[in-house]
């Protein structure tokens, strides 16, 4: 934001224009305008709303529920790959301690803006999966989704988490990319592993073996790379060829699984084309027992839409959103949750010259102070002055 005032600085001064620059701080207010006003904005009342629910997670014991929204006669009529524009910000609903209980009256409260959702997809996070099932229990015509990306990725935790070739192969791949982040061979450096969620993306790290493992073989050097050194930092993956051949088998058919549902969404005896998309995994009886598991799940997935029906079951874009949040945050995550949280809202849903024109008519910089003392109240970063304050009083 700093940058983008400075930018205008610097076009008005080139052009002559004479006009005062707004300050970044002015930029962000205009952001949570924009927000607050799609957050808040009257949504339709209809019964195919989509609901995509996530928790978000800050600093300390705050956590925000996110539900985004689409309608099923919005969904993309060829392939259901959802963009930031596709989804229209529901609620955000910032809390200090979170239950099944908790999130099962954030849920009805939220069902007032749009009334009772078709359909909710998510991951299976204890309060969440318990606040939505109680939901679901009373609302008939409401079903529950797995997003399939959580369902792949615990498949392959229960698969690798106790697997001793996999434990010491991450081991290595994070000892060479210490080893070799300095030198001239980091560009056949290992992904980073992340300690989170490191379960959605192990993908990486196995193609990333396949592809060095192959350029191994043949042999390809240049200038750049001493093949001495290639060999000392990199020779210890052949002992790994055999178990990295079964790890692509096992990625393959979580990707074919995955890949299917992102784009096609769950409807009557889909796991019956699910099937048709696999190939048979010769010799590999653990890639063949989760290909089967997969297929299972699909198919009772499918028992919640009605015929001719299409849900939706991935809720990836959710993710990618507090993705884009998180980055846009930067260091203000050190501070909790701040008003920026409303910033989530403003890169959702369609943004044209008419919603910014009646966003900042609509929503006075008031209603922004007014928004964060209701949801938010004090934030980490004002906990902090005041303790320096009084830290500093007592010295």
């Amino acid at each position: 934001m700093r940058g983008a005032s400075r930018i205008l600085g610097i076009t008005s001064a080139f052009f002559a224009l004479g006009s005062s620059v707004p300050s970044w701080y002015t930029g962000r207010l205009w952001l949570l305008r924009l927000g607050y006003y799609k957050l808040e904005r009257a949504k339709e009342q209809a019964e195919d709303w989509i609901w995509i629910v996530d928790h978000t997670v800050q600093l300390g014991n705050e956590k925000c529920l996110v539900i985004l929204g689409i309608r099923q006669n919005s969904l993309p009529a060829v392939e259901l790959h959802l963009s930031h524009e596709d989804v229209e910000p529901i609620a955000l609903l910032p809390v200090t301690h979170s239950n099944g209980a908790i999130v099962y009256e954030q849920l009805v409260q939220t069902s007032e803006k749009t009334g009772v959702p078709r359909q909710i997809v998510g991951d299976y996070g204890p309060d969440i999966k318990s606040g939505i099932d109680r939901f679901c229990r009373e609302h008939e015509r409401t079903c529950y989704i797995y997003d399939i990306k959580h369902k792949a990725a615990a498949l392959l935790k229960r698969e690798l988490h106790n697997d001793e070739n996999w434990i010491e192969f991450t081991k290595s791949a994070a000892l060479t990319s210490k080893k070799v982040q300095q030198t001239s061979l980091m560009a056949l450096a290992p992904p980073n592993q992340r300690s989170k969620a490191r379960y959605m993306n192990v993908d990486k790290l196995i193609k990333w073996g396949q592809n060095t493992l192959h350029y191994l073989d043949l042999g390809v050097m240049n200038d750049q790379f001493d093949p001495s050194r290639i060999d000392e930092n990199f020779g210890w993956l052949h002992e790994y060829r055999d178990q990295i051949e079964n790890w692509g088998n096992l990625l393959h058919v979580v990707e074919t699984a995955v890949n299917f549902v992102r784009s096609v969404g769950i409807y009557r005896e889909c796991g019956i084309d699910l099937e048709n998309e696999f190939e048979e995994c010769a010799d590999d009886d653990r890639a063949n027992r989760v290909r089967d598991e997969l297929i299972a799940f699909v198919e009772e997935q499918s028992l919640n839409a009605k015929p001719e029906e299409i849900l939706l079951g991935s809720s990836e874009v959710i993710e990618s959103a507090i993705g884009k949040f998180k980055t846009l945050e930067h260091d203000q995550v050190k501070s909790g949750f701040t008003s920026m949280l409303l910033s989530f809202s403003a890169f959702l849903s369609r943004t044209t010259q008419e919603v910014v024109q009646a966003a900042l008519r609509a929503v006075p910089t008031t209603k922004i102070s007014e928004w964060f003392k209701e949801n938010i109240g004090r934030s980490v970063q004002s906990q902090r002055k005041e303790i320096l304050r009084l830290a500093r009083g007592m010295e």
